[in-house]
């Protein structure tokens, strides 16, 4: 009775990804409304246009150096912890926005809080609990709730235009504040205790990792390795390229002469593209690599980028459209290819706090693309030298890919096996005895091509 009421239910497995969608939607969505808020609030707050973008920078700085200790925290106290943090710190710093009269007022609230709130509903803790639960056709898996990215870019930036064009900016945040606080009873009601706890598989490779000389995969270990190296480059140059772009586009778009709605759309519908390019790369990249899935969308941005660029020249929706839709659909894509390959190179455990430790590198990507884009807009008066310079990280990005062995092959590299060797030999065991007893099962039971080191 025991074993049958442990085996995880479809209704179970599905509610656990919609519910990692959701709160990602949460995270991501209200993080990508400032761009809608970056002219009001500037107005509003008298401040010059290289000032405001530290909000955003702040915003993910925070992310990023918050995003280990999130890691810890959901492998450490669970999901219910995690998500009432998370909720809690968003909600509160939304609605204390909008009593801000000082930059640094804005800054502690929407940087400081609503970093901290989204980094703990995002999907470092999403990563951490479906790893626990899924194996087989694990991108394709990471990919619906990182397409929340995309559905919150579409959702929330236009409700936050039709909000700022019926109330102030203040009033604007405090009504996303209250709403996001609104949720948190709601959250309580889902199993994440259960939810925390993983499959039986994932505890049996838990628990042979831990007994293991090596012990399982963790931050420490994972740093010894050229592929959390590797992933950590791809992480900091892709976030570089595209928060380069992302939070001025709308700014920029309204300065070209277009609708600030016409502008708040386009950017919406890049997400809205991004989330059929997201739910597409994962599906793309198990099947046919993730090294030419990711070689895939980086021409695709670069393209995208290209294009913003020349609405400088000629202010036509055609290059606006073309935007959208280069840069559109490949937005986020790397994000689930990235979160893929941690739970392939290294299962048994440390995947939040893994992931979470890389997630600095996005935070930091971020904030300087977004704060660089904003100061280079102050000393050249266009964004034409920060679109140009996306470019070129966004190609950085790409030869990752290619560079890295581990990354190209998609296992750990032999010359990362030295100490490490002891937990791999443990971890491929458990992996082997599972087949032998006929698993392969969508959940954390199987275990599909390379997904042991």
């Amino acid at each position: 009775m025991r074993e049958e009421a442990d085996e995880p239910g479809k209704r179970f497995l599905v509610g656990l990804v919609l519910f990692a969608f959701l709160m990602n939607l949460l995270a991501r969505g209200t993080q990508e409304s400032f761009a809608v808020f970056l002219l009001p609030v500037q107005k509003g707050l008298g401040l010059t246009r290289p000032q405001i973008p530290l909000t955003y920078a702040a915003n993910m700085l925070t992310y990023g150096l918050s995003a280990p200790f999130a890691g810890q925290l959901v492998d450490r106290l669970g999901a219910r912890t995690t998500y009432s943090f998370g909720l809690t710190s968003l909600g509160l710093g939304y609605l204390l926005a909008g009593f801000a009269t000082e930059l640094w007022h804005y800054v502690l609230a929407v940087g400081v809080l609503g970093g901290l709130g989204a980094t703990a509903l995002g999907m470092i803790a999403a990563s951490a609990l479906l790893s626990r639960w899924f194996t087989r056709r694990i991108g394709a898996v990471m990919s619906v709730p990182y397409a929340a990215v995309g559905v919150g870019m579409l959702l929330l930036p236009p409700i936050t235009q039709l909000l700022l064009s019926r109330y102030d900016w203040r009033t604007t945040y405090q009504i996303l504040g209250g709403l996001v606080l609104l949720l948190l009873p709601a959250a309580l009601l889902f199993p994440l205790q259960r939810i925390s706890a993983g499959s039986r598989h994932w505890q049996a490779v838990r628990a042979a990792a831990t007994a293991s000389a090596a012990g399982p995969w963790t931050v420490s270990s994972a740093t010894r390795t050229s592929a959390f190296w590797g992933l950590f480059a791809v992480y900091l140059f892709t976030s570089l390229a595209a928060y380069s772009v992302t939070p001025h586009s709308v700014a920029y778009l309204v300065e070209k002469g277009f609708h600030p709605l016409v502008a708040a759309w386009a950017f919406g519908l890049t997400g809205a593209l991004s989330v059929v390019g997201m739910l597409s790369i994962g599906w793309i990249s198990d099947r046919f690599g993730r090294r030419q899935t990711a070689t895939l969308s980086y021409l695709s941005t670069m393209l995208g980028i290209g294009c913003l660029s020349l609405v400088a020249l000629w202010p036509s929706l055609a290059l606006v459209y073309a935007f959208v839709v280069f840069f559109g659909l490949m937005q986020g894509v790397r994000g689930p290819i990235i979160v893929a390959m941690v739970a392939v190179l290294f299962p048994g455990g440390g995947v939040g706090a893994i992931y979470g430790t890389l997630s600095l590198a996005m935070g930091l990507g971020a904030a300087l693309g977004a704060w660089s884009s904003g100061l280079l807009f102050g000393v050249t008066g266009n964004y034409l030298a920060s679109f140009l310079l996306a470019i070129a990280w966004a190609l950085a990005g790409l030869l990752c890919f290619w560079v890295v062995p581990s990354l190209r092959h998609e296992r750990i590299a032999s010359d990362d096996r030295v100490s490490l060797g002891a937990g791999a030999d443990v971890l491929g065991s458990v992996g082997k005895k599972h087949r032998d007893l006929g698993g392969g099962q969508n959940v954390a039971g199987g275990t599909p091509k390379n997904h042991l080191p």
